[in-house]
């Protein structure tokens, strides 16, 4: 017996029609310019938040953490995202500093990975983005008590009621937990869908200071 929820899962599509092309034989030699024209071409789409990515990382124990943030940049360090220094992703990288990030775009049916170890910025790089953010994101840096349990949602409004009050008598004020992360990569895959499922795959790997490039099976 078919579940229904399985049924209505396979009724969904996952692409629209019309997809654009790969012309791989044409792709830049640096993944940092090829990934530059497609997030170009996803905001194009009007695809929602493009620089929003999957950060997965492990712990000690090997399991595997998922979660959404945003791309802050790519320069000479590597991938930047942000986050606190006492959650749960900075011990993860603190026990295993390599991680992985996920660009999906259904809208354009396009999809980009990235692996490679992480490191720290320096404090001056956090403070800068810290302060870059809206101001109700910076009240809820200063809440605290990220992953930790809650036990009700009016015990975090009064936080955050605190913590916004605390950032408009001060607007200066930076949160000493909040750092930037770069991520290094060592593999970038640039994968697009094709409505008759010939995927193509692009492969970027590292190998000493250049980019070798191939393709993988659908």
């Amino acid at each position: 017996m078919t579940h229904p929820l399985a049924s209505l899962l396979r009724s969904v599509p996952s692409f629209p029609d019309q997809l654009p092309s790969f012309a791989v034989d044409a792709a830049p030699d640096d993944p940092t310019a090829l990934f530059t024209e497609w997030f170009t071409a996803a905001i194009d789409a009007g695809v929602t938040a493009p620089h929003a990515m999957t950060l997965s990382t492990s712990g000690q124990d090997g399991v595997v953490t998922a979660r959404t943030l945003i791309l802050k940049d790519i320069d000479e360090h590597g991938w930047i995202f942000a986050s606190r220094d006492d959650g749960p992703k900075a011990r993860d990288l603190g026990a295993n500093p390599f991680a992985a990030l996920t660009f999906f775009w259904p809208a354009v049916g396009r999809q980009v990975r990235v692996t490679g170890p992480v490191r720290k910025r320096p404090r001056a790089d956090g403070e800068a983005d810290f302060l870059a953010r809206p101001e109700g994101s910076r009240a809820s840096a200063f809440v605290g008590h990220q992953s930790e349990p809650l036990e009700s949602l009016e015990m975090y409004r009064d936080a955050y009621s605190e913590a916004t009050a605390r950032l408009a008598e001060k607007p200066t004020l930076v949160a000493r937990t909040w750092n930037t992360w770069a991520l290094a990569a060592d593999r970038v895959e640039f994968w697009q869908a094709s409505a008759d499922r010939a995927h193509v795959r692009l492969e970027y790997r590292l190998h000493g200071h250049d980019w070798q490039r191939g393709l993988l099976w659908p």
